[in-house]
């Protein structure tokens, strides 16, 4: 396994080159989305993609399963969907000897969950996803099933603001690591947009990465080193975001452990065997924007999370 580790280690440049480009074959200049995606899955954690509807949440997500050698699975999220649409279901089936019970597994078992447009599903329903976000298992009934690692929920969601959508629990916000937005493309990128995708044919990738690289890739990033001043400076920033004026809830104690780990895994992805001060800046945005739950009376004067983010680092001197 040591070995196995070296050769995975001194080819994780070569791995992380051949990623971003099969994935930008697909996507026209998303390159902090994309990066922002690859930091979660190597830092093991969720996450979850919002912009206004068309901007390509769901074709990253496929595209980037696509590149892995890992199981994936959608779910459509509608107002209608059941929690056992999710997990599964104990079904009766007939037998020479009677009837026996069979557990149905559901789509949650899978290594990449694509839970596409999460926030269009019932707060009933978009709880089923707490256990198998947490605890990587599913209890339905008397018994648990363990789920295949690794596994990540890459959810995608419209503005909360847009009709027909339901706000995701604070308790299901903080199971992931990441919010990342997704912007409209410049008018030279929606050019390309359009070249790319009203021609003969659309853009393909291919697999370059195995499941059991991704788990060495995942235990190498962990083993990232951290000076202890980025430590403290990272609960600094965590514990400022429950005393700040205009924050009614700040960031729990899991966004201290991903707001180290997505800083982690973001040296590893460009490249470095050390975590700095500027991966600690930049992964504090998608690591605590959704963490942060603003009073109403600055949501009234139009204060955003990302404002509160920036101002928070600025006194902090990060």
């Amino acid at each position: 396994m040591v070995e196995d580790l070296k050769s995975v280690y001194s080819a994780s440049p070569d791995i992380f080159q051949r990623l971003k480009a099969e994935i930008d074959k697909v996507m026209v200049n998303q390159k902090v989305a994309i990066e922002q995606l690859l930091v979660a899955i190597l830092a093991g954690g969720h996450a979850l993609l919002e912009s206004n509807p068309g901007l390509a949440k769901t074709l990253l997500i496929k595209t980037t399963a696509m590149t892995m050698g890992l199981s994936y699975s959608r779910i459509q999220c509608t107002p209608d969907l059941m929690p056992a649409d999710i997990t599964g279901t104990t079904i009766i089936e007939e037998t020479d000897g009677g009837k026996m019970f069979r557990f149905e597994p559901g789509p949650v078992f899978a290594n990449i969950v694509l839970a596409d447009e999460i926030n269009r599903a019932s707060p009933k329903t978009q709880s089923a996803f707490l256990e198998a976000m947490q605890e990587r298992q599913v209890t339905v009934g008397k018994k648990t099933y363990p789920l295949d690692g690794p596994f990540f929920v890459l959810a995608t969601q419209n503005p909360i603001e847009m009709e027909g959508t339901f706000p995701l629990p604070e308790a299901q916000l903080d199971r992931f690591l990441l919010k990342i937005f997704m912007e409209y493309p410049s008018f030279d990128d929606e050019v390309k947009i359009l070249e790319r995708y009203t021609g003969r044919t659309e853009p393909t990738v291919e697999n370059v990465v195995s499941k059991e690289q991704i788990l060495a890739l995942q235990q190498l990033c962990r083993e990232v080193p951290v000076a202890d001043d980025l430590k403290k400076d990272a609960v600094n920033i965590v514990l400022t975001t429950r005393n700040w004026d205009g924050v009614q809830y700040g960031a729990s104690p899991r966004a201290s452990i991903g707001l180290i780990l997505s800083a982690k895994a973001r040296a590893f992805v460009n490249n470095r065997n050390y975590m700095s001060n500027e991966d600690l800046h930049v992964m504090a945005y998608p690591v605590l924007r959704h963490r942060i739950i603003l009073s109403f009376e600055a949501e009234r004067k139009g204060l955003t999370r990302d404002q509160v983010i920036t101002d928070i680092l600025k006194s902090l001197n990060i």
